[in-house]
């Protein structure tokens, strides 16, 4: 069974394609290198022993789209492909809409020309908002995203719910909280571009030299150090999921729409500072960090309860925050290695 994995060379992407690897699947990824590099597809192959194809061209390409479909016998997708940056979002709308939903159409269309279902999203807690209870469920109401980013998920969900039912397809919506760490091999990781978004790769970078210290967004949250907090799920717990919501989608036909939501978090929050503490106490490293203005878009706390996913998929993140964050570690000076 061949499946499509858009943005499969990403950081969550590489790392499912591995999993699916493991699991007997085969691979077709579509990536434009827009936020991955070309030799994470040589350590896909390592790592699994398997290589899987390739096309390097942008989604919004529907003829190109066209002729990977032409050519190999796809029955599912699993869609990564996604500007995923909460500030910049804020600094380039339009180019955010464009690139998160236009893609997502462009499949689609593939999937009902050719009567394709098994179709797995990578949403976000972002759809939520910042929600008035936690720990954060699947039947929490939405909100009005704080971002650009989060609206593009909340769309592309509306989307695809829309697309089952008048389909008849049969789709699941994982809503992962933050993902961090690397593969154990340090072959695989995020892989930022420019200064990073996301905490953790700038805790790592900071630890290694190349920045110089760490921004914190703002220490006058409501929370007991000020700082903002999140779920942070280490991410080869996160691919895992995605094989096991994949493997779910294809061992219960339906002739009818099937929407599957899960959240996919550790049930634990940890706070900014908490993240510094537990990456120093994991490798021994100081992180000099400097208090700055919240960021816009930023909400003040988000952790899941993700015991639907361990119901029905038998799925279950337990990996430590300290771990994760010694496998980013490890990954950084992989990298560094490289240049």
């Amino acid at each position: 069974m061949a499946i499509l994995v858009t943005g499969g060379l990403g950081y969550i992407g590489s790392h499912t394609v591995v999993e699916l690897l493991n699991n007997d699947f085969e691979v077709v990824i579509v990536d434009d290198l827009s936020n991955s590099e070309k030799f994470i597809l040589k350590n896909i192959e390592e790592i699994a022993g398997k290589k899987p194809v390739f096309y390097p061209f942008d989604l919004k390409r529907k003829e190109l789209l066209e002729q990977v479909f032409e050519a190999h016998p796809i029955e599912g997708c699993i869609n990564f492909a996604a500007y995923k940056a909460v500030g910049e979002s804020q600094e380039k709308p339009i180019d955010y809409y464009e690139n998160n939903l236009f893609s997502l159409i462009n499949i689609l269309q593939e999937f009902k020309k050719r009567n394709i279902s098994n179709f797995i999203f990578s949403s976000s807690c972002t759809v939520y908002g910042q929600a008035d209870t936690m720990p954060i469920d699947e039947n929490t109401p939405l909100k009005a995203a704080e971002s650009v980013y989060g609206k593009t998920k909340q769309m592309g969900e509306e989307i695809l719910k829309d697309f089952a039912v008048g389909y008849q397809k049969k789709i699941s919506l994982l809503r992962y909280f933050n993902p961090i760490g690397a593969h154990p091999s340090a072959r695989l990781g995020e892989l930022p571009i420019g200064i990073p978004n996301n905490l953790v790769p700038y805790v790592v970078q900071t630890a290694a030299g190349i920045r110089e210290i760490l921004s914190v967004w703002g220490d006058d949250y409501p929370t007991e150090d000020g700082t903002a907090v999140r779920d942070y799920i280490y991410v080869v717990d996160l691919a895992k999921a995605h094989v096991a919501a994949l493997k779910s989608l294809i061992n219960n036909p339906s002739d009818k729409a099937v929407i599957d939501v899960y959240n996919l978090g550790t049930g634990k929050g940890s706070s900014v500072l908490d993240v510094v503490k537990a990456f120093e106490s994991a490798t021994g490293v100081k992180v000099p960090y400097q208090i700055c203005d919240r960021r816009e878009g930023d909400i003040t706390v988000a952790y899941a309860n993700a015991d639907k996913a361990e119901k029905e998929l038998g799925w279950k993140s337990d990996t430590t925050l300290e771990e994760a964050l010694k496998t980013s570690w490890e990954w950084q000076k992989y990298v560094t290695s490289r240049n």
